[in-house]
């Protein structure tokens, strides 16, 4: 039977007002229905009437149809077989410890890079740092990872040594990946079950899943004038290569005194040299730095904890920290000679410094006093010549006096 197109149309028409009638009414009107239903309780009331529809259409099945078509009911007892399950965990099996069974998803199997927004514990005593190993307890899994802590400034991730104090960072590092907004807890070790400190170092949630990680750290390169010219330099020790002098060409330079200049162009030789123009003419005293971004990748590095497998839960041991390496090899930090501070004491200081004043006012002193003594010996020299000339000219004058009169007596 063919139906017209029109009374078709019609009957949509009609469905369709009849739904946003009854959508306006569910919003709008209180009064028939009694208080308007929120979010939350629509969404219960829809399950409870799926249960109720349910419960009447399997009710005359057996148990093992029901199971098989509507899952096994809140409250049954299951018994679970797991394939490809490690001997050790019959082997150490505790009746006593309880074991928590969970499903992921199919998302959750895959691995990659994870950057999650973290905070240490306010009561955890110890800064974590860069590289340190950490137990991450997030979703149904318990593993252990190398973060990166990082902070992003607004353009790029820039790689923070410790953690700030009082505030949030970023964290990258290789495990399976999770939804954003996934909650996580971070410990250091799970076998010191017996500590007196605070266990929990770290609370956070997971930010972004990316396959690529962009982390970089500031890089500081130093040079120093081989050639001055006008306003053009020749640089040296600060790169090996002309390879080197092709990935930083156009980039900014400085030297300390404040002058800018650009980097320009590789030298056939000696290798490793450029050429550089700067805003003005430089001093072959100063020093030329740039300042690079350099990029740091993670380290692929997932421990799952595999506590279950041991007959004693608590003695689970992962990858050690640097400094618990060195604690119980009772070795030192490597430290550079040049970088250790020498204190020295106040009053030497004030000591030397009034040394060293004395030496130069009692140096000024003899140096004026030498000059004062050349001065006076050049003086009485000059007293004494003219004095000399004095004398020689009154012997001249009398004697021409006392010609002049024997002449007139004659």
């Amino acid at each position: 039977m063919i139906r017209d197109p029109m009374m078709v149309e019609r009957e949509k028409i009609a469905k369709r007002k009849e739904q946003l009638r009854k959508k306006f009414e569910e919003e709008y009107d209180d009064s028939e229905d009694g208080p308007k239903m929120g979010f939350y309780e629509q969404k219960k009331q829809e399950i409870e009437t799926q249960l109720e529809t349910n419960r009447a259409e399997f009710e005359n099945d057996d148990p093992v149809t029901r199971a098989m078509v509507e899952g096994y009911r809140p409250g049954s007892y299951v018994r679970l077989l797991i394939k490809d399950m490690p001997c050790e965990f019959v082997e150490n099996f505790d009746p006593t410890y309880p074991i928590l069974v969970g499903g992921l998803l199919t998302s959750e199997n895959q691995f990659g890079w994870v950057q999650v927004r973290i905070k240490r514990h306010r009561w955890h005593p110890k800064t974590l740092k860069t590289n340190d190993p950490l137990i991450f307890s997030m979703g149904w899994r318990r593993f252990q990872s190398i973060p990166i802590y990082s902070l992003n400034d607004g353009t790029r991730n820039r790689m923070l040594k410790y953690t700030p104090e009082h505030m949030h960072c970023l964290a990258t590092f290789y495990g399976p990946v999770h939804t954003p907004n996934t909650g996580f807890c971070a410990v250091q070790n799970v076998a010191d079950n017996k500590s007196s400190t605070f266990r929990i170092s770290a609370t956070g949630v997971v930010v972004d899943i990316s396959q690529s990680t962009e982390i970089v750290k500031k890089l500081k390169l130093t040079g120093y004038p081989a050639k001055v010219y006008r306003n053009t330099a020749f640089i040296k020790d600060m790169f090996t290569s002309a390879l080197e002098v092709a990935k930083f060409e156009g980039a900014n330079i400085r030297t300390v005194s404040g002058i800018r200049g650009q980097v320009k162009k590789a030298l056939s030789s000696p290798e490793g040299q450029f050429r550089a123009t700067f805003e003005d003419k430089i001093l072959m005293s100063d020093i030329v730095f740039l300042r690079a971004w350099y990029p740091v990748k993670p380290r692929k590095f997932y421990n799952p904890v595999t506590s279950l497998l041991l007959s004693s839960k608590q003695d689970w041991q992962g990858m050690r920290s640097t400094g618990q390496v060195r604690k119980e090899l009772s070795l030192h930090a490597p430290q550079n000679a040049d970088s250790i501070y020498k204190a020295k004491p106040e009053e030497k200081k004030i000591y030397t410094l009034m040394q060293q004043l004395n030496t130069l006012r009692n140096e000024k002193t003899r140096k004026r006093k030498l000059k004062d003594t050349e001065r006076r010996e050049n003086l009485e020299k000059k007293k004494a010549k003219v004095e000399k000339t004095n004398v020689l000219k009154e012997k001249e004058r009398r004697k021409e006096y006392f010609r002049k009169e024997q002449k007139n007596k004659k």
